[in-house]
């Protein structure tokens, strides 16, 4: 693959990722601040992450997607189609009223986020079979990018033109949007894999031949741990911030543009470390950037915080986030099985996001119970047994790439 080709082929998987990013990061950061000015309790707020159950479950849809996927015009089909659906799902929540049709949107971007899972599974698919081991790393930068970048539009800048021009006439933008990102795809000719052998078809019962492996074990306790040090950081993070008192401009610009540039740009920097380093050495750097980044937190919660102190935090916390996505990604996708790649890679990234879930879940009833202090010593509890595991775990792999 030459150079430019290699390029164009990266570009268009970030603008793949965006794509389905910036939506998601918008409904999940603009619905929580407007419940918490509702008077909602941190309680509910936390169970809104139930929203992202589709990203939960589409592990069980994973192999169809993988059984009826031989080509990469097969792949191409999936995608496209399932953010056309998107789309049209997005423009129509924007005909409706967040006082009175609350239950109506939820059920709406609920259906909305089942066509972004569909996508992220060919996505992620063509991304494995499209690019050799050592790109992967590359295509992986990009995927979190696309993520951070979306994450940053969505709950970031889309959050401060919210507060402007409203509800009703965003959406229909950022539906446009979500439809024009694809077009580097649908032009993209360069993105070819080898069709697959009829025994490598994908079956349903390849979900489970996937837990009968003794080598995956580790790999599984690894994705449960790793980002549970931060998420529940994150998740109170925006309640947080206005319990002391920020309004939802401020917010905005800290948490969602400041906060995901920074993990927009850790997570090019966590490519090229992986690349210079190997994964093993990775997973424990990364390690020790989160558990520095919870004690942070931790630390800062006995005081009454100011602005500076809290944007250190913020760069700590999204820096080691960036970092982190990164490794898991790229050995998630070491793990994957001949023609089943959609599948391995899903359900991988499926636990990643259910002990993301539960631990956001989880964080507002000990936020609530016992108040933030409280949930940032947890926090910092979980990311020092995450480093001990992959210390004692990952033990034999150290001299590998």
């Amino acid at each position: 693959m030459i150079q430019k080709e290699k390029t164009f082929n990266l570009a268009t998987f970030f603008c793949l990722y965006i794509a389905q990013s910036i939506p998601m990061s918008f409904f999940s950061t603009v619905i929580p601040v407007m419940m918490r000015q509702e008077n909602f309790s941190l309680s509910a707020i936390g169970l809104l992450q139930l929203i992202k159950l589709p990203w939960i479950l589409k592990f069980f849809w994973s192999p169809i997607v993988d059984r009826h996927s031989i080509s990469t015009n097969d792949y191409k089909r999936w995608i496209l189609s399932s953010e056309l659906i998107y789309a049209v799902l997005i423009l129509a929540v924007s005909f409706l009223d967040f006082k009175t049709d609350f239950h109506t949107i939820v059920v709406l971007i609920i259906l909305s986020f089942v066509a972004s899972a569909t996508q992220d599974i060919a996505t992620d698919a063509l991304a494995v079979l499209a690019f050799n081991r050592k790109d992967k790393s590359l295509v992986n930068s990009m995927q979190s990018m696309g993520s951070f970048g979306g994450s940053m539009i969505g709950s970031g800048v889309l959050l401060l033109l919210f507060k402007q021009i409203g509800w009703n006439h965003l959406l229909p933008c950022l539906a446009v949007f979500v439809l024009i990102a694809l077009l580097p795809l649908f032009f993209n000719k360069n993105i070819q894999i080898q069709p697959k052998k009829q025994e490598e078809r994908a079956k349903k019962t390849d979900i489970f031949y996937f837990f009968a492996r003794k080598s995956i074990w580790k790999q599984i306790g690894f994705l449960f741990l790793y980002y549970s040090g931060i998420i529940g950081t994150l998740a109170m993070l925006r309640p947080w911030l206005v319990d002391l008192g920020y309004d939802i401009k401020e917010i905005g610009m800290m948490s969602g543009v400041v906060g995901t540039f920074i993990g927009f740009l850790s997570s090019f920097i966590g490519g090229m470390i992986i690349r210079q380093i190997g994964r093993h050495k990775a997973r424990i750097l990364f390690a020790i950037f989160v558990f520095f980044a919870t004690l942070y937190f931790f630390g800062i919660s006995y005081t009454i915080p100011t602005t500076p102190l809290l944007y250190g935090g913020i760069f700590l916390l999204w820096g080691s986030y960036g970092m982190a996505t990164i490794v898991v990604y790229t050995t998630a996708m070491d793990c994957v099985r001949p023609g089943r790649e959609g599948t391995d890679f899903t359900i991988q990234t499926v636990i990643t996001h259910l002990s993301g879930m539960l631990m956001a879940i989880l964080s507002g009833k000990i936020a609530d119970l016992i108040g933030y202090h409280g949930l940032f010593l947890f926090e910092t509890c979980i990311a020092l047994t995450s480093l001990i595991y992959i210390w004692v775990v990952f033990k034999q792999e150290k001299n590998t790439l």
